[in-house]
């Protein structure tokens, strides 16, 4: 076996304390992650990490440090990110169990940097809240009350409050004031849980809404444990915003920007600080998908404001480095800033911009090494072999996609599993990979010939094409030769969750902060 080099806990500390740049990146699957991490710890799972690493960790001098529970995928992922080019590679010393022998604190589900964030932010300013109950009583009153969803549009659109309108978190204070234009309006804001709701009322609370607001409290899941109905499928949205209060959002997200530090940096500045090799620099936009694709800043990515807050280990993977935002109206820009420059990161927003300068047209495409060769077969020709013994088809795809449509006989597949996945695989003649695409399929073909020594090849197209070509689609979880663990099935999402998984999950929200306290290294402040 090779000898890599170990990372010791106390390292990690120490510069996570110094507030230098480092990647910890935690190569399993999402819901092994989900059970037990260190709290800047970034999932890439050894499965996707040729999709995902370099818009993640894009300077290939990084400190990244890799670990497992003993799994044996770490030094996998090692060698695999020593091949990208990246210099600077390490193992952790004794992996998870390693961290937490030495005293390093665990924390359990996904996003829980933003997560323990929000319930500080609870903790500190007393965000105001109403019950469930309380809501639904304003509501039966025909009381003079807008409920605003901080979640993303599908998220809405799966269950959401009576009457409630999608309003995702960064565009709160852009939009409010067309939503409830009378000063006196009840203004409630909602998401599944509490941190969506928690900093989205805050946000209009700093930014001095004159109206009242009030978070929902515990959002969905306590509307559902109180007895409450919710709806399904709505499509209420926010609407455009008149020249006046643009005005006032301008006024007021720039002030509490200031407040919270934000940096402030034009065109030639963001340009000094992309090439400086020395130093990781992201330039996240953080407006709607649909204005990205219409024009954007080129080597910008699309970060919706409000899930980048919610979801920033995710986007920006190097705790440490610098992060520019970008927006055409001055306000979504500087009030996500607010919130993750008070979230310990160095943050700047991006001034002075021209129409112009968003030259660049349609959705973000992820940065990715070459993608290896393989050889390719048509639908129709897949199709062919399927009607005769000999093809097997294995999909790596994620599980949920795959649940709900997949070519027929397709066995379900976790690239990390594959060797374990392949003894649930009857023997074949030959071997057709696919996924949604067939991209993360091309880095499996050499893997799955070396294990099984017969002829491996890729659907072009994916799925997809199949499903284009018109052919015949099977919804099941009956050909799943992995584990489904790929991802973490959180308490707040889908509307069929036990409630005694929705009650533990709001009981380990409360807890965060005192899980803060004992880590020691978040380094966050609330203004």
């Amino acid at each position: 076996m090779t000898d890599f080099a170990i990372r010791r806990y106390a390292d990690i500390r120490k510069a996570l304390l110094a507030r230098e740049e480092l990647a910890l990146l935690d190569v399993r699957e999402e819901a092994p992650f989900a059970e037990a991490h260190p709290l800047f710890a970034a999932n890439i799972s050894l499965s996707r990490l040729e999709l995902e690493v370099l818009a993640r960790v894009p300077r290939k001098d990084t400190q990244v440090t890799v670990y497992d529970d003993g799994e044996g995928l770490a030094a996998i992922a090692v060698e695999r990110l020593q091949t990208l080019g990246y210099t600077d590679v390490a193992l952790l010393e004794g992996g998870l169990q390693g961290w937490r022998d030495a005293g390093g604190e665990l924390f359990k589900d996904v996003n829980v940097p933003s997560k323990s964030f929000g319930e500080l932010v609870d903790a500190e300013r007393h965000t105001p809240s109403l019950a469930a109950e309380e809501v639904q009583a304003l509501l039966d009153a025909k009381a003079d009350v807008v409920v605003l969803d901080a979640r993303r549009f599908d998220e809405y659109q799966t269950m959401s409050i009576p009457g409630g309108i999608s309003v995702p978190g960064a565009e709160l204070v852009l939009r409010v004031r067309e939503l409830a234009p009378n000063p006196q309006t009840q203004v409630i804001v909602n998401c599944a849980g509490r941190t969506r709701s928690i900093i989205g009322t805050q946000s209009l609370v700093n930014a001095g809404i004159p109206n009242p607001v009030s978070a929902l409290r515990n959002g969905t899941i306590g509307w559902t444990l109180a007895g409450q109905t919710l709806e399904h499928g709505q499509d209420r949205r926010f609407k455009p915003v008149s020249a006046h209060n643009k005005k006032l959002a301008i006024e007021a997200a720039r002030a509490v920007a200031k407040r919270a530090n934000v940096s402030r940096i034009g065109l030639a500045e963001w340009r000094r600080w992309q090439a400086d090799p020395t130093r990781t620099t992201y330039l996240f936009d953080v407006r709607t998908p649909e204005e990205f694709a219409a024009g954007h800043l080129p080597g910008s990515r699309s970060t919706p404001g409000g899930q980048l807050v919610q979801e920033t280990d995710h986007f920006a993977s190097v705790r440490g480095a610098h992060l520019v935002l970008v927006d055409d109206d001055n306000v979504r820009a500087n009030m996500s800033a607010s919130w993750l420059a008070q979230m310990g990161w160095q943050v700047a927003v991006l001034d002075d911009l021209t129409p112009n300068d968003f030259s660049e047209q349609g959705p973000w495409q992820p940065p990715l090494p070459t993608v290896p060769a393989a050889e390719e077969i048509s639908p129709q020709t897949l199709a062919d072999w399927l009607k005769e013994p000999g093809t097997e088809v294995l999909d790596f795809t994620a599980s949920a996609l795959y649940v709900q449509r997949h070519i027929p006989g397709a066995w379900w597949v976790l690239r990390s599993q594959l060797q374990a996945a392949l003894a649930n695989i009857p023997s074949a003649r030959r071997y057709v990979l696919t996924c949604g695409s067939s991209l993360l399929a091309r880095w499996v073909v050499p893997q799955l010939q070396a294990l099984t020594q017969r002829p491996v090849v890729v659907l072009r197209g994916g799925t997809s094409a199949w499903i284009e070509a018109g052919l015949p689609v099977q919804a099941s979880p009956q050909h799943l030769a992995s584990p489904r663990i790929d991802r973490y099935r959180r308490p707040y999402e889908g509307t069929d969750n036990p409630r005694e998984a929705m009650q533990g999950y709001l009981d380990w929200e409360y807890g965060l902060v005192a899980q803060l306290g004992r880590d020691g290294t978040h380094g966050f402040f609330v203004i």
